[in-house]
């Protein structure tokens, strides 16, 4: 009975199969098979920070800008250039599941760009009136705005180097091999382009430190 299942047809027919697998795990395990989906998962949150602190400063803009008008109403411009930015900063969304589409990218950051731009000048406007940089509320958003932007600045650097390091895996050996074999429908994700001057953030000092 043994004898007729050993010399079984089935058990040679598989027998390439078994082989191939105690073959493959092992160099799966090894030679990075999760590579790939864990440098993308880490890109992914690395660009929901980038989001999370884009709209933790689009929190702060209508408290400031509230505050502005209340010493410098007649800056009328300057204020709705700040409105106006951030009503679109804040339409244009790029999810991590659209990474891949650098057009989407790129006007996430020309309007995020635009809103900076759009604050540098409000923040310019309000050196002329003392009263304002007195305002108690108005130095408490000056303070989370300049960590807001700090914050940025780190989510921004860490989702750069993130897509670097995911951007690489699709690339380079031995990662690449799964790329071409089992991760077929992995795309490189964008990164951000804009001009390093338009990505700094606004000065956030209104004329409040000792020699100012």
């Amino acid at each position: 009975m043994l004898a007729q299942s050993l010399s079984s047809p089935s058990i040679f027919r598989h027998l390439p199969a078994i082989l191939m697998m105690a073959i493959v795990l092992p160099l799966l395990a090894g030679c990075g098979y999760n590579t790939i989906p864990t440098a993308e998962e880490n890109a992914k949150a690395a660009w929901s920070e980038v989001l999370n602190q884009y709209q933790r400063r689009a929190d702060l803009i209508p408290n400031l800008v509230e505050t502005v008008k209340g010493y410098a109403a007649h800056e009328k411009d300057t204020l709705d250039a700040v409105v106006e930015a951030r009503a679109k900063a804040t339409q244009i969304t790029v999810t991590p599941e659209t990474l891949k589409d650098p057009e989407a990218l790129k006007k996430f950051q020309d309007a995020q760009a635009g809103l900076t731009s759009a604050l540098s000048r409000l923040i310019a406007v309000s050196e002329a009136y003392p009263d304002l940089k007195a305002n108690q509320n108005f130095l408490a958003l000056q303070a989370q705005l300049e960590g807001t932007e700090n914050r940025i600045a780190v989510a921004r650097r860490d989702y750069i180097q993130a897509v670097k390091d995911y951007n690489l895996t699709l690339k380079t050996f031995p990662s690449v091999l799964w790329a071409t074999f089992w991760f077929l429908s992995n795309e490189p994700f964008a990164n951000f382009t804009v001009e390093e001057d338009k990505m700094q953030p606004p000065k956030v000092d209104f004329g409040t430190k000792q020699g100012g």
